[in-house]
């Protein structure tokens, strides 16, 4: 039997969340705030405009626990939120960025 490692470990235990929001000041306050204020780590952020910069996307890698559909459920109820589609956490999107972040 093979034995994870913790870098294995810490991929299965985290998701990537990916909103399509309105483009304006305060939103990204707004949908990290909501993270902030239920004490839940948020390990990795990305945001960039979209199409005509009317609408951004933003990317956010969380820890799975328990509380995530919670989560998912109030940051769809914000009012600039358009959509919030759950991927594994192996996704692309920041696979490639960890190798900036390393000592």
């Amino acid at each position: 039997m093979n034995a994870i490692s913790p870098n294995e470990r810490n991929a299965l235990a985290r998701a990537v969340l990916e909103l399509d929001v309105n483009n304006h000041a305060g939103v990204m306050s707004h949908v990290v705030g909501l993270f902030s204020r239920r004490a839940y780590n948020v390990e990795g952020i990305l945001v960039m405009p979209v199409g005509s910069g009317e609408k951004s996307r933003i990317w956010l890698l969380v820890n799975e626990d328990t509380r995530l559909p919670q989560m998912i459920k109030q940051v769809e109820k914000l009012e600039d939120v358009l959509a919030v589609r759950r991927h594994g956490a192996d996704h692309a999107v920041f696979e490639r960025l960890e190798e900036f972040f390393q000592a």
